[in-house]
């Protein structure tokens, strides 16, 4: 079985006991496009979880309660939260996200899509929290570069996806920044912004 339908397994299991709960959720990471470039290895995931009348860790943990195939484990100094997908060897570990602090505030049709039946960010979010870990990861004025894995995401979602973003959803000067460090993406950006009259 392949690293990517491992991730994909791990993720629908999760999801589905997340919709049980009525928890809006969606997955991102180089697992997006790994499915939609049909490559078979990844090792990336991460699950973004809204929040309502408790912290969205907290759900999490509840929703998996009574579950044979996940654990949980919490980082309070880190504050970080792992679930682990037990059923596969080895393990697959998915890392849940805030929304709002990672990715949209808001889960919803306008900021999700469907990918086998999968719930993840759409494009142009994808994009954007891509965008944000890579610039988080760039000192100013150094030669340092944000995560490779992030750039190659950006890279190919921008060129191939790049008449499907929504501009506004994409951080100008973080993108202006990005494509002076990756000129491959250059011409996909410039073609964005055209489309929009900028």
């Amino acid at each position: 079985m392949s690293e990517t339908r491992r991730l994909l397994e791990a993720a629908n299991a999760l999801s589905q006991l997340l919709r049980q709960h009525s928890i809006a959720h969606a997955f991102h990471g180089s697992i997006f496009t790994a499915v939609l470039s049909d490559n078979p290895r990844c090792d990336e995931i991460f699950c973004i979880v809204e929040g309502g009348s408790t912290h969205p860790f907290r759900r999490v943990r509840q929703a998996i309660v009574g579950s044979e195939h996940f654990t949980t484990t919490h980082s309070p100094w880190s504050n970080r939260l792992h679930v682990t997908y037990r059923r596969l060897i080895p393990a697959i570990e998915i890392e849940i996200l805030p929304a709002g602090e990672h990715g949209p505030r808001r889960l919803d049709s306008a900021t999700t899509t469907q990918l086998q039946g999968i719930p993840f960010l759409t494009q142009s979010e994808f994009v954007r929290a891509k965008l944000k870990a890579w610039s988080m990861q760039v000192p100013t004025g150094s030669e340092t570069r944000g995560s490779d894995r992030d750039a190659q995401d950006i890279i190919y979602t921008i060129c191939r996806y790049w008449n499907r973003l929504d501009i506004n959803r994409v951080p100008e000067q973080d993108m202006n920044h990005f494509v002076t460090c990756h000129r491959t993406a250059a011409l996909s950006w410039a073609a964005l912004k055209r489309k929009y009259g900028l």
